[in-house]
């Protein structure tokens, strides 16, 4: 198990701009630092849950039963699409607000945001293959158990994209203090970021798996 080269894959992934660090981006800008690390955590478990697929065999299903695969990128390239537009209308990533003396709302808000994160990886299917593809190759027959070696790898990917995203989240903070006093930013922002969340939506919907198959290979 190379411990070294699996590290340099991840930041190589991690880095790469996608719906997560955009979704990362505009809730820290929009709702704060809070609301962002929060969605960060939801993206870690949606990643758990990956790893778990993976280790059951999700290539095989995907394999197997293509239609399966199509099924979840057409609801991820909805869900993106939706995303999207809720930024473009601007109210739809906003905090809420209660009355005074109405109970605190913020439990709420991170319910919203953990669930906004855990959707939003866990309906990419290029997040699912890209657990499936990456990991296997880790994995040495003759370094011992699979099993330990696929809990190992699995967690430290959960814990390398975790960094990034808390990583992301406090960039986004800090954007949204920028944009405090730039109405006119906070319009371009909110209007860039909605309309690339909907073109990853677009650009998805149209993937088959044996495509994505060879590009992740």
């Amino acid at each position: 198990m190379d411990t070294s080269a699996f590290l340099i894959a991840l930041a190589v992934v991690y880095l790469v701009p996608g719906p997560d660090m955009l979704l990362l981006f505009q809730t820290g800008a929009r709702q704060g630092r809070r609301a962002a690390l929060v969605t960060a955590l939801g993206l870690a478990l949606a990643r758990a849950c990956h790893v778990l697929m993976a280790a059951t065999g999700l290539a095989l299903l995907f394999r197997t039963a293509p239609w399966t695969f199509d099924l979840v990128r057409l609801l991820g390239a909805a869900y993106l699409a939706w995303l999207g537009l809720q930024m473009l209308r601007g109210g739809g990533l906003a905090l809420p607000t209660s009355d005074a003396g109405s109970a605190p709302v913020v439990p709420y808000a991170d319910r919203r945001a953990l669930l906004r994160g855990l959707l939003t990886n866990l309906l990419n299917p290029k997040a699912l293959l890209f657990c499936s593809v990456l990991l296997p190759q880790f994995v040495s027959p003759g370094a011992g158990s699979l099993a330990v070696q696929f809990a190992a790898l699995g967690t430290v990917l959960v814990l390398v994209g975790l960094a990034f995203d808390c990583a992301y989240a406090l960039v986004g903070g800090r954007l949204g203090r920028w944009l405090a006093s730039r109405p006119r930013a906070q319009r371009l922002q909110q209007w860039g970021f909605g309309g690339l969340l909907i073109g990853f939506g677009v650009r998805l919907a149209p993937v088959s798996y044996t495509h994505l198959r060879a590009h992740e290979t």
